[in-house]
């Protein structure tokens, strides 16, 4: 049995101790902030260490008393070699990385408010619940629902392959979350009957994993995927990549291998090998230059089919989805580079050979005025980004199901505008955390606009509506009109707008490519 003692939030929020809410592995007390009750730091799962390091999560162990839920919990191991890791430090160390976060507005059981789900992106390989930029205050009080977000594992411990060891364990930490939410929601004022997952980025990716894994049927009813990312490997792929991360520790990828190194100091693997994934290229083709190790797993078993496939199928035409993406999603990471403007010719042509369908000519035909970095950043937005969340819809509609578009165009106001509508935007706008993580870099720091805090706004009315009701304030996509919501200062419904992509991409290549890439491509 474990026993907790009181000890100030980590995230330096201010608050008064709160009501005690019975879960079923024990009783949590949270906080009152700003008119919300918020508990953070509640286990779903038992610690992922010792003998269940690399297994299928386990449920919580009980405690006796109240548990203090006023502090974040421990952030997973994770690379924090190539993106950052913001929010980390002022979090507390320990191994008990699965736990859940849950805002309402009051814990009443007979309230049955809408819950909304938050998985975080970050590569596969990086990002916690307790992030600043996840606050989750301003979507549960202007929607007047649950929010609940979580950790699962990531890299080495969620998503390598490990022999002796289930795959997609993080994907497997999030159904465990979910059936967290499903069996005590209720207690916290949400209805565990109008779940709905939303994520961007890996997060967006783990939607759609979710969508496709017979292990979550049923645990939620509407889905909100941002910036769905299209890598996916085989088993096959995943097997070799296993490989490599184990040797990069001068070992084996086995569960008895890998067990012997701590899980802090076993993410080197990670990050030393995604430094020289593009010597791979031609080994594992589309895959080496997202210079992540890590992806979900079409394994066949946790992850049957890719999630196009599966939603083709019908996986989830009982599903309500919202998908869309940025205009500009890939200019983030050419910013990161310092290589704004500055790509060669021959760089684009590369980048052209190796992800366009149809090969280099076809988009240099379409985009006839596009200099070598605009078709080095259009063709690697489409590949990993818009054209994966685009298909992702017309899969649902094929496999029966409904949903819903958009594209977020406004520029980012940080840089001089430089970064345009790019990867992670609609993050801050969403959560209106626009000073906290990737907000201080797109806001440059500064105050909102108007036009900032209305779109925001505009983003949360549409996501918290589409929570409750299934709608989120525009028509559904079909192949005839293809209508979507362009979000922008002057926000309209218009046909789908990167339609010279959509046509190169039309009866192509899945973009989900990486998941049929294999060893020796």
């Amino acid at each position: 049995m474990t026993t907790t003692e009181s000890r100030p939030p980590h995230d330096g929020s201010a608050g008064q101790p709160g009501p005690v809410v019975r879960t079923t592995a024990g009783s949590v007390r949270g906080r009152r902030e700003e008119g919300l009750a918020v508990f953070r730091g509640i286990p779903f799962a038992e610690p992922p260490v010792g003998g269940a390091r690399f297994q299928a999560p386990r449920p919580a162990r009980p405690w006796d008393g109240i548990r203090d839920a006023y502090a974040f919990g421990p952030p997973p191991p994770q690379d924090l070699g190539s993106l950052g890791g913001p929010g980390l430090l002022d979090l507390p160390e320990g191994d008990e990385w699965l736990t859940v976060n849950v805002w309402t507005p009051e814990p009443d059981p007979a309230a049955r408010r809408p819950v909304m789900v938050w998985i975080y992106g970050g590569a596969y390989k990086l990002g916690h619940s307790g992030s600043p930029g996840y606050d989750a205050r301003h979507i549960a009080t202007d929607g007047d629902l649950v929010v609940v977000s979580l950790n699962y594992r990531l890299g080495m411990e969620g998503f390598a392959h490990v022999e002796g060891a289930p795959a997609n364990r993080g994907l497997l930490d999030q159904v465990a979350a979910l059936e967290w939410v499903r069996d005590n929601v209720e207690a916290f004022g949400g209805d565990p009957d109008q779940v709905t997952v939303f994520g961007e980025s890996a997060g967006a990716g783990s939607v759609a994993s979710l969508l496709s894994m017979p292990r979550a049927a049923g645990l939620f009813r509407r889905a909100i995927a941002q910036s769905v990312p299209g890598t996916f490997f085989s088993d096959a792929l995943a097997r070799d990549i296993g490989t490599a991360l184990a040797a990069e520790v001068g070992l084996r990828p086995t569960v008895a291998d890998l067990a012997a190194i701590a899980p802090h100091r076993l993410t080197s693997a990670g990050e030393t090998l995604s430094a020289k994934m593009l010597q791979r290229i031609d080994r594992w083709g589309q895959a080496a230059p997202t210079v992540t190790p890590f992806s979900p797993v079409v394994d066949g078993e946790v992850l049957p089919t890719s999630p196009w496939q599966a939603l083709r199928s019908g996986s989830a035409q009982d599903v309500d989805l919202l998908v869309g993406h940025n205009r500009d999603e890939y200019r983030l990471f050419i910013a990161m580079a310092g290589q704004l403007g500055q790509i060669s010719d021959e760089r684009a042509a590369s980048a052209l050979s190796l992800f366009a369908p149809g090969g280099e000519q076809a988009y240099r035909d379409a985009f006839p005025d596009a200099s070598p970095s605009e078709l080095y950043e259009r063709v690697q937005t489409d590949w990993l980004f818009n054209m994966p969340s685009l298909h992702l819809a017309e899969a649902q509609r094929a496999g029966g199901g409904r949903a819903h578009v958009y594209e977020l165009t406004w520029p980012a106001p940080g840089n001089g505008g430089a970064l345009g509508a790019c990867h992670g935007l609609d993050i801050p706008l969403l959560f209106g955390t626009y000073g906290a993580d990737l907000g201080l870099l797109l806001f440059a720091g500064a105050e909102p606009s108007a036009e900032a805090l209305a779109l925001s706004s505009r983003f949360r009315a549409s996501w918290t509506s589409f929570a409750r009701t299934g709608d989120p304030g525009w028509p559904a996509y079909d192949d005839a009109e293809r209508l979507v919501q362009v979000l922008d200062a002057e926000p309209e419904v218009r046909a789908y707008p990167e339609e010279r992509s959509r046509r190169l991409w039309e009866g192509g290549r899945v973009p989900a490519a990486a998941a049929a890439v294999s060893p020796g491509r």
